[in-house]
């Protein structure tokens, strides 16, 4: 009987663990159902945050020129000026992307007495997304030390004649030099000179928004009083641990100094970056002169960072020509055959010229105007139809079949362009 009861209580106590080996295995059941489902509900949230986000810049963005009233100017350096925009119609603005730029139509005096010709210029924006007000910050070009070349005339003129209260034209902002704050994965961002600003933008999008992912922020300027927004950065550095900062002047005047300027003189180099970094899982988003990006973007491949994990942008020369490895084409300034391009609308045929490095400059040497603004493929104002014959684009560009950025292409054969 003894035996009997033993056996009938293990029995129970097997049935027992097994109903509550059992109900815990519903409950963890439906607590897995349950995360589940609070998971896809705020998958759901998230994405009409997004669609409602996305719906509302839409509405923002606009088509053309907008006004927009200078609220406030900033000397942020030696010839350098910000310009803080208001739109000048009070409505809220679009929440860009940190990286894009602005494209802005300024009407000049012209030759002749009392005429203006029309100058656009694209800038890029260089604070994180606001509401109420966008901010581009603008270097003072001057002429080419020994070359008969004018003085960039947009550039100083912002930098001399605009002032509060001036009324600007200026287009939506754009560009695919583009950052998500939000992401999490690490990046280094590069800036050289004033090629900073869209990078900064980057910056203080990400801390902005509380992000903490890894950032290596490099920028190379000549010397100190070429530097904007030097506290500003540095306050960035101290209160975000995320963020490293090295500053890197080239030739440093007798008052810069390493505690309260630079981290290290010379150029932002491979070297530089190798040896602080050391592995190469980042996304890189480099903006500077031509000598900075032709040496960077090539050595970042050779030292096996991917090419889709670098981005670029740059404005006029600076602009990453393609290797000429990668060119499936006989380009125009290669081939030996004389080439002819016509513009149609102007009514001239000219022979391609290979030292005019681009069709748009080829126009405007033959007094045939096409508008541009960038000059290095990004902002699409020199877009032209060809009507006959093909092109190539020199850097990595996107161009709409049937046409061509005239600032960055150049003649395979002849061809007949709309302009």
């Amino acid at each position: 009987m003894q035996i009997a009861g033993a056996i009938i209580c293990a029995l129970v106590g097997i049935r027992l663990l097994q109903s509550i080996a059992s109900a815990f295995q519903t409950q963890s059941i439906r607590s897995a159902s349950a995360n589940r489902s609070l998971a896809l509900f705020d998958e759901q949230i998230a994405a009409t945050r997004a669609l409602r986000m996305q719906r509302e810049d839409q509405q923002l963005h606009w088509n053309g020129y907008r006004k927009f009233r200078v609220a406030r100017t900033v000397l942020e350096a030696e010839a350098t000026t910000s310009l803080y925009l208001v739109p000048h119609d009070r409505k809220k603005l679009p929440a860009f992307r940190p990286g894009q730029f602005l494209t802005f139509r300024f009407q000049l005096p012209g030759d002749k007495s009392g005429e203006q010709k029309s100058v656009i210029r694209c800038y890029s924006l260089s604070d994180a997304p606001r509401e109420d007000y966008f901010r581009v910050t603008v270097k003072r070009v001057p002429a080419p030390s020994g070359a008969d070349c004018p003085q960039g005339c947009i550039s100083n003129h912002i930098n001399d004649n605009v002032k509060v209260g001036d009324i600007l034209d200026v287009q939506a902002p754009r560009g695919d030099f583009a950052l998500d704050p939000h992401g999490t994965s690490p990046v280094v961002l590069i800036g050289g000179g004033v090629g900073v600003t869209p990078v900064l933008s980057m910056l203080n999008a990400i801390t902005e928004c509380g992000s903490k992912r890894e950032v290596w922020f490099f920028y190379g300027v000549r010397k100190g009083a070429d530097q904007i927004m030097q506290q500003h950065l540095r306050d960035i550095a101290d209160a975000h641990a995320n963020v490293s900062l090295f500053v890197c002047y080239s030739d440093p005047s007798e008052v810069d100094t390493t505690d309260d300027g630079y981290q290290r003189r010379g150029h932002v180099s491979i070297d530089l970056i190798r040896d602080e970094l050391k592995v190469t899982n980042f996304d890189f988003y480099i903006c500077g002169p031509g000598g900075m990006m032709e040496s960077l973007v090539p050595a970042l491949q050779a030292w096996g960072v991917p090419k889709d994990r670098i981005h670029t942008e740059a404005f006029g020369p600076a602009a990453v020509r393609k290797p000429a490895a990668e060119t499936t084409t006989v380009r125009g300034k290669q081939s030996k055959t004389k080439l002819t391009v016509k513009f149609s609308r102007s009514g001239k045929t000219v022979a391609w010229d290979p030292t005019a490095d681009n069709l748009l400059n080829l126009a405007q040497s033959n007094g045939i105007a096409i508008d541009s603004g960038c000059r290095a493929g990004s902002c699409g104002t020199c877009l032209v139809a060809v009507k006959e014959g093909s092109t190539e684009c020199c850097v990595d560009a996107d161009c709409p079949d049937g046409s061509c950025l005239t600032c960055v292409s150049v003649p395979v054969g002849n061809i007949t362009l709309d302009a």
